[in-house]
């Protein structure tokens, strides 16, 4: 019933580490940390404090992509993250940054994933088996919905939404909800504002910025000058709308 723990790993004294689990080399787990059994973790990693590893979770493993060459690339997760059963986190490749990175306060439900390169931010949510492919950018405060399929290098903003069986190819823009397969807007997360305190003057300036995107016939670059024009007073979360916008690489969904 005894784990395997590289000699090279570095364990804080307070992390609980049940059976059966292997941690390899270049790996570094801080304080407060629960492996509950039969959990893998590779390096190099370096994982913050408080997080929780469910059984069969393999976390920071090589990356199935043809790419990838045995490379010393790297995972960075933060802190008071819940990986229940089955997760699967890879690093990052060479081609990219080299680096998976994952900030704090995340929950990651049975069997969801994460590519090489993914960036996820704070405070999200991975239903069951939704996947991100690689070079994936969630921000802040997103719920991705079971079984939702992330196309490589698209980014979802902050407190967007995604309902049961999404397949995303394009970028989501903060705040926006999607659903089907292909993905479509289907309106803003409403809900998922007010639950954290969004006030109603707020939540109706982003409604208004929802419609001159999606449902007024603007051209994009017309529709990003009238959110100008509408953002006079620089309110932070109409900001972050109009940003997630710009910074779209991949094309928006639309």
């Amino acid at each position: 019933m005894n784990s395997v723990i590289d000699s090279s790993a570095k364990i804080d004294d307070s992390v609980k580490i049940g059976p059966f689990c292997v941690i390899g080399p270049d790996v570094e787990i801080g304080p407060n940390c629960v492996l509950h059994s039969h959990v893998v973790i590779k390096g190099p990693s370096k994982i913050g404090e408080g997080n929780i590893f469910y059984q069969f979770s393999t976390i920071g493993e090589d990356t199935p992509d043809k790419k990838y060459n045995k490379e010393k690339t790297t995972l960075e997760i933060g802190n008071n993250n819940i990986f229940r059963e089955g997760v699967t986190v890879h690093r990052g490749t060479v081609q990219d940054k080299s680096h998976t990175f994952i900030g704090s306060s995340n929950l990651f439900m049975a069997y969801s994933h994460i590519a090489h390169d993914c960036v996820v931010g704070n405070n999200n949510i991975f239903a069951n088996t939704a996947g991100l492919a690689g070079h994936v950018v969630v921000g802040n405060n997103v719920t991705l919905g079971a079984v939702t399929l992330v196309h490589q290098f698209c980014s979802l903003g902050d407190y967007s939404f995604t309902g049961l069986n999404t397949l995303i190819t394009m970028d989501v823009p903060a705040f926006v909800k999607v659903a089907a397969n292909p993905a479509r807007p289907i309106g803003l997360n409403t809900i998922g504002m007010e639950r954290n305190n969004f006030d109603s003057d707020t939540i109706n300036l982003i409604k208004k910025a929802y419609r001159i995107i999606y449902r007024k016939g603007y051209s994009l670059e017309d529709a990003i000058n009238q959110l100008y024009s509408l953002n006079q007073d620089n309110n932070p979360a109409l900001t972050s709308f109009i940003t997630s916008i710009e910074r779209s690489e991949r094309g928006l969904l639309r």
